[in-house]
C-alpha cells in the first residue's frame, strides 16, 4: 500500500474553493489541492475548527451563497483531527515560539502531528513558522 501525501490546507485555501473570482490569487493552485484529494492522490486532514472559521468568513464575504458553499464543503466529509490535549499542546508551542494565533497554529499542529504539510496562502504565517517545517505556500503546491 502506498503512503499517501497528507495535506492540511488552511482556511485561506479552503475559501479559495468557494470564491470564483478572477482577482482571487492562486485559485488554480487551491483547486489543484481539492482535485488531487478528489482523485485520491492526497489525503486532506483538517482541525475540527475549520468549518467555523470558513463559515464565518463565507458569511461575511459572500452572504448570498454562504450556506450553499458551506453545504458543499461539509459534504466533502474531510478527515478531521480530534481536538485533544496533544493537539492543543502542539498549537500552544507554535503560539509561544512564533507569536501566531491559535486559529493559524492549529492547522500547522495537525500537519506536524500527522507528518503532513500545511499549505497556506498566508505569507505572514509562512514567514513566521517556516523554520519549524511542514509548511509551504500555496503557490508551491505540486503533486
Amino acid at each position: 500500500m502506498d503512503i499517501q501525501t497528507i495535506v492540511v490546507p488552511d482556511a485561506s485555501i479552503i475559501l479559495k474553493w468557494g470564491f470564483d473570482s478572477p482577482d482571487e490569487p492562486d485559485r488554480d493552485k487551491a483547486l489543484e489541492i481539492l482535485y488531487s484529494w478528489l482523485d485520491g492522490k492526497i489525503e486532506i486532514i483538517l482541525p475540527k475548527l475549520w468549518a467555523f472559521e470558513v463559515g464565518n468568513i463565507l458569511a461575511l464575504r459572500n452572504p448570498t451563497f454562504a450556506e450553499e458553499i458551506m453545504d458543499i464543503f461539509i459534504g466533502y466529509r474531510f478527515a478531521e483531527y480530534e481536538t485533544t490535549a496533544k493537539l492543543c499542546g502542539e498549537t500552544f508551542k507554535l503560539i509561544k515560539k512564533y507569536r501566531v494565533t491559535f486559529y493559524d497554529g492549529v492547522y500547522h499542529a495537525v500537519a506536524l502531528l500527522n507528518k503532513g504539510t500545511l499549505f497556506t496562502a498566508d505569507k505572514a504565517y509562512y514567514s513566521k513558522a517556516l523554520q519549524v517545517g511542514s509548511v509551504s505556500l500555496l503557490k508551491d503546491f505540486s503533486i
